[in-house]
C-alpha cells in the first residue's frame, strides 16, 4: 500500500511539473505573439508617419520644398487658372538670369532659367527687383530624407504670399530627383496654379513625390555658397529637434539681386 501511495504521489508531482512547464511555454508563446503584433503595429506607424511627413512637406511646401517643401495662400487659389496680378512670363526673356541670394549675410550665387520656367522666373524677377523679399525669413527646414530650406513667406509661418498665384508647374524633373543646389517653387497639394512667393533650396540630393499636379517647378540652382549654407544654417537642425520645423538658426533674407 505504501509503495502504491508513493507512486501515486510521484505521478501527481510529475503531472504538476508537466502542467507547469506547459503553462510557462504557453505564456512564452502568448508573449511572443503579442510582441510580434506590437512590433508590426509600430513598424506600420513609423512607415505611415514617414510617408505622411514626405507627402505633407511637399504637398504643402517643397513639394510636400509648400518642401514638399506649407501651402501658398492665394486669392481663391482655384486650380487651373492664375489669380491676381501675375507678372508676364515675357519678363524672363527666355534667358539665364544670374545674381545673389543672401541669407544671414551668407551670399549664395544663383542662376535662374528663364527659358525652362518663364512664368515662375518672371515672378521671382519681379519680386526680387521690387524688394519684396528683403527682410523675409526662411521658416521651414527639413532634414530627414527630404533636405530643403523653405523661404519667402511674408507672414513667416508658411501662410503668406505676394497677393497672386500662378501656374502651371514648369521644369519639374521627370524622375522626381532634385539635386543639391536646386531652387524650386513651393505650392499647395494637387494645385499647379498655387505658386506664389515661397521657394525652397535643396541642400542635399532629395527625391520628391509628384501629386496630381505633377512635381515642383525648378527655377534654377545655387552656383556657389552651398557649403556655407550648410555649415552656417542647415547643419544646426530645427528649433525643436524634429525633422520638419523652423530652423534652429533663425534665417533672414538680407538681399536678393538678379540681372
Amino acid at each position: 500500500m505504501a509503495t502504491n501511495d508513493r507512486q501515486a504521489r510521484e505521478e501527481r508531482a510529475r503531472l504538476r511539473t508537466y502542467q507547469a512547464r506547459q503553462e510557462v511555454h504557453a505564456r512564452k508563446q502568448h508573449r511572443r505573439r503579442r510582441d510580434n503584433v506590437i512590433a508590426g503595429i509600430a513598424l506600420v506607424v513609423v512607415l505611415t508617419l514617414a510617408t505622411a511627413a514626405q507627402l505633407f512637406y511637399f504637398s504643402g511646401g517643397p513639394g510636400a520644398p509648400e518642401a514638399t517643401p506649407t501651402p501658398t495662400p492665394t486669392p481663391s487659389a482655384e486650380a487651373g487658372q492664375n489669380q491676381g496680378d501675375v507678372p508676364s512670363p515675357d519678363l524672363a526673356e527666355s534667358r539665364t538670369w544670374t545674381g545673389t541670394l543672401t541669407l544671414n549675410d551668407i551670399p549664395l550665387g544663383v542662376e535662374l532659367d528663364g527659358a525652362a520656367a518663364p512664368q515662375a522666373v518672371s515672378s521671382e524677377i519681379s519680386l526680387a527687383q521690387s524688394g519684396f523679399y528683403d527682410g523675409l525669413t526662411c521658416h521651414r527646414l527639413t532634414n530627414v530624407s527630404i533636405f530643403v530650406l523653405q523661404c519667402g513667406d511674408p507672414e513667416g509661418d508658411g501662410s503668406g504670399g505676394p497677393g497672386y498665384s500662378y501656374g502651371p508647374v514648369e521644369n519639374a524633373p521627370a524622375d522626381g530627383v532634385y539635386p543639391a543646389g536646386t531652387i524650386a517653387m513651393a505650392r499647395q497639394p494637387d494645385n499647379g496654379y498655387s505658386h506664389g512667393s515661397q521657394f525652397f533650396i535643396v541642400y542635399e540630393d532629395t527625391t520628391l513625390n509628384s501629386d496630381s499636379a505633377g512635381g515642383y517647378t525648378v527655377i534654377g540652382r545655387v552656383t556657389s555658397g552651398l557649403d556655407q549654407l550648410r555649415s552656417g544654417i542647415t547643419d544646426a537642425g530645427t528649433v525643436d529637434g524634429s525633422n520638419d520645423a523652423a530652423p534652429a538658426t533663425p534665417v533672414t533674407i538680407t538681399g536678393f539681386t538678379l540681372q
